[in-house]
Parts: C-alpha cells; structure tokens; sequence
C-alpha cells in the first residue's frame, strides 16, 4: 500500500463562456462498515473557516488506551462552505445556514467527513437529513469508523514525523553567508599545503560533520556492537550523526558493581567540550533530564529526583539481584549554527538484574538538534493526510529550489466567493485547496461591451489564479523544496470558444484536477 501523493495537475481554462467558477476535483472520502455512534466533540477551530454551527457535548475518552491527537480534526472540518456570512446550498455543515434554510436542502453535499482512510480507528463526521421532522432538521454524529481492511495503521506515535526543519537552498541573496559556515575550498597541490596550514590556524575551532565529541578527559563514549553483539565501549559519539543501536554485555553478577558501564556515573559524569581543542571555560556538562526505574515485572517508575544512583548487589536469603542497572541511555545534543556544542541532555533506563541473566541487553540513542529553530509543519509523512492543504510554490529560475510561502494554507487556493456574487468584490479572497476533498466556488464578472475578448480573458485569467499562482506541487506531504525533480509541475492548457457576439455576463471555469 503506498503512500497518498499527487499526480500530474492540470489546469483548464476557458474564455468567452457565461459566469466566472472554480473547482477542485479529488477523490472523496468514502464511508466504511462498522460504525459505532459517539456524541460529536469540536477541538479546535478549522483553518480559515466559520466556527461549528451548533454546540455539542464533549466526546467520552476511548477506554482503549492513550492514542495521539488527530492532525485533521475532522467535527471542525467544513470543506462546503465557502461563502462567508451566508448559507452554501446542500452544505449541512455550514454554521450559517438557519433552521429555515435546512429545511429546502435536498440532501447534504459532503455527507462524511474523514481524516486519513489508512487508519484502523477513526473519527468521521456525518452529516444527514431528517425529511420526517417538521420542519426537515440536519443531523451530525461523531462515530468511531473501523476500518474493515486487514493492512491499516493502528497508531502512529512518532511525534516528529509531521515537521522537519526546513533547509535553506542557495540562492543571490544568502550564498556569501552560506560560505562562512561552509568548509571553504580545498587544494590538492603541493604549493597550496603551506596556505591552507596557515588559514586553518585562523579559522575558529567548531565541530565539523562526523568529527568525535571530545570531552574533558578523552572523547563521550557512546557504546555499540562492532564486529559481533557484543557492546564496545571505546566508540565515539559523532558529531551530527544520530544513531540507535543495541548490544549485549556479558557480567558476572558478583562483580556488577565494579562495572562501569553499568552505572548512571558513565554517562553523566562527562563534560563536553563547546568546541573541540579548547578545554578551558567551555565545558558543557551532561544534564540527566529524567530516569526511569524498571522492576523484574517490567513495571516503570519515573523518579522525581534525577541523583546520581550507583548499582548495589543486594542478597535477599539465596537470591542475589543487582539493582539501579542501565538499561537505555538516550543522549539529546543541541548545537548551534557555527558548530558549537549548547547543551547536553541524557535520559536513563534503570533496571534490575537477576543471576538468571547471562547476557544483558542495553540501548544507547543520541540525537542531534539545532539550537533557535522551529520545525515547519507538513501536510503527511510521507503521503498527504486528508483535510491538511497541498504544498505549492515557485521556481524561479532554473537550477535553483522550490520556494513557499510561510502560509501552509495559502500555497494551493481557489477563488472563494461572497455574499454578493461580485467577481471584483472577491478579488484576493481566497480558499486553500485541501487534499481528499471536492471544493468548488463561483462568482459572475460584468464588464462592459467595448471590452475585446482577448482583454476580458487575460482579466478573468488573472482572477481565476489568484495573485502568485504556483508552478509546482508538492508530489507528497513531506516532499522538500530542494528536491525539484519529485515535484509536479502545473500545466496551462487554454482552449478558445469561438462566440460571434459578445455578452455582458462573462464565464470562464477553472478546473484542477488533482489524482
């Protein structure tokens, strides 16, 4: 089952019709057996739309256990509505249509709403009719949709999958800063060996991809299995290399406490150095941020004072345990841009070891994050979610990266109408384009009879797409900008409708299919 992407887009207009409208053609969501009806619950607000039209109690908590927050909040979601401050016709959801607009609707437009069909468990909002009350009433329930497919995503628990740290691509503008914090040139001739033995002891001292962590004494050892399974102490942490590995240690019970890599001071008693080479004033010590305590029944327990614990061999009648052992070390290092060690976080398993246990199994995770950066959010990881909007932008030359605007919802729109049906008045007013979802909107453009047809087309072509219409889509929900090649590029296709005379009312459809 792979991925939900985006296909080849096309882009449809044509000139010289009868009323101004635009479309977004994409798969529906489509409802599933095994519905269980729960009481409807908003949680938060859906972007650049109205708020819910009708109070509802709050959803009961699952008994199933603890499960993440939903990324499309699906009892929020209104995809039908867009026309502000007036009720969309056969739009059940649309917080301003009264009682006495329901009651002409003929059925509802968008019946079920749903956030990613991958899922085993889900919530869909569903949106009916009832033609037996007098007069006809909307009807919304909240339920648990199951998913009757074998090959479904029970639950996803990896917080860092929706956002990345966006990279920034070279361009006029930031290349000369880019090159201070670049390795510079290198030369491989003899006459270049003095110069460049010269201007490295210039250079200031920073931390370079790969480079060993050095400390106070020697390097921080970050234990992994080499050539067997078998744990080895002597590996050094790498600079930006983020690593998870596990190994096994072989003990002798009665020594357990004369082994140091089976105490919290092995891993928390060294001092990094800022940079590597100075060792004066620029020691970053190692923070044990949390430890967690597993007994021999697997129960955990979080200790609310993060002291130093050293392993103690404790006998209990015949029966010899070795306590506050180190099962999992988590490193977390945050560096700055100029290679600079900031802080340095450490995160403890402790366990307990009985003399059943020939062979003890540890985990060692170090990670690497970058100080004063905020992570840009995506729209899927790697397919799009249904109901996030589809990532867009421009290319503006060739060679170089795809550009975005900050407004995630702004990058893909459609025009979105108003009250007054006026193309002029709704010029700028735009609808994000979100995947999974049919959306449409129209508007009519009056212009006068001594407009030639070629003029009127190029003024409805540029209200149609809006100012900064995209060249590219993004193929995935976490496609990155750098990559051109996997992004989609928008194809104008324009057909002439050949009209003898010329009316006063002007219509050009804009259909973007999306597959």
């Amino acid at each position: 089952m792979g991925p939900l992407g985006v296909r080849p887009l096309l882009l449809l207009l044509l000139d010289c019709w009868a009323s101004v409208s635009a479309q977004t053609r994409a798969t529906p969501p489509v409802p599933t057996e095994g519905l269980n009806s729960t009481e409807a619950a908003r949680t938060t607000p859906r972007p650049a739309l109205s708020p819910r039209p009708f109070g509802t109690p709050k959803a009961p908590v699952p008994t199933s256990g603890p499960r993440p927050t939903p990324v499309t909040d699906v009892a929020a979601l209104c995809v039908c509505d867009l026309t502000p401050a007036q009720c969309d016709v056969n739009c059940c959801c649309d917080p301003d249509c009264s009682s006495t607009d329901v009651s002409v609707f003929s059925a509802c437009s968008v019946p079920v709403v749903t956030g990613d069909s991958q899922f085993c468990s889900q919530k869909a909002a569903i949106y009916s009719l009832n033609f037996t009350a007098d007069p006809p009433q909307r009807i919304f329930k909240l339920v648990d949709q199951i998913n009757p497919s074998i090959f479904c995503v029970h639950i996803t628990n990896y917080k860092p999958a929706l956002s990345f740290i966006n990279p920034e691509v070279p361009d006029e503008n930031n290349f000369d800063k880019l090159m201070k914090t670049s390795d510079g040139f290198s030369f491989s001739s003899e006459s270049e060996i003095s110069f460049s033995t010269q201007s490295d002891t210039l250079t200031p001292a920073k931390y370079k991809y790969g480079a060993p962590l050095q400390t106070s004494d020697s390097f921080l050892r970050f234990p992994s299995p080499l050539t067997s399974s078998l744990c080895t102490d002597n590996n050094p942490a790498a600079f930006l290399v983020n690593q998870a590995v596990k190994c096994t240690r072989r003990i002798n019970l009665e020594q357990c406490e004369e082994i140091e890599a089976l105490g919290m001071a092995y891993y928390s008693s060294p001092k990094i150095l800022r940079v590597p080479g100075l060792r004066t004033e620029a020691e970053i010590p190692v923070t044990v941020q949390s430890v967690l305590v597993q007994s021999l029944n697997k129960t955990l327990t979080r200790l609310e004072d993060t002291v130093e614990l050293n392993q103690t061999l404790v006998e209990a009648g015949d029966v010899k345990i070795c306590t506050n052992v180190v099962l999992e070390a988590k490193y977390s290092i945050t560096y700055t841009d100029a290679g600079e060690v900031a802080q340095a976080g450490l995160a403890l398993l402790l366990g307990t070891v009985s003399r059943a246990v020939v062979a003890l199994e540890q985990k060692f995770e170090i990670h690497f994050i970058q100080q004063n950066t905020k992570p840009v959010p995506l729209s899927g990881n790697p397919g799009y979610v249904v109901g996030l909007p589809l990532a867009a932008g421009f290319r503006p030359q060739k060679g170089s990266g795809i550009i975005q605007t900050m407004n995630r919802f702004g990058q893909l729109t459609i025009l979105r109408s108003l009250a007054e049906q006026d193309c002029f008045a709704v010029e700028g007013i735009r609808a994000p384009v979100l995947f999974g979802y049919d959306m449409q909107s129209g508007c009519k453009l009056r212009l006068p009879k001594a407009m030639t047809c070629q003029l009127a087309v190029r003024r409805v072509k540029s209200l149609l797409q809006g100012q900064g219409f995209p060249d590219y889509v993004a193929p995935f929900g976490n496609s990155q900008a750098q990559d051109v090649l996997d992004w989609v590029p928008v194809h104008f296709i324009t057909q002439a409708s050949h009209v003898k005379g010329f009316t006063t009312v002007l219509t050009a459809p804009v259909i973007i299919g999306v597959t």
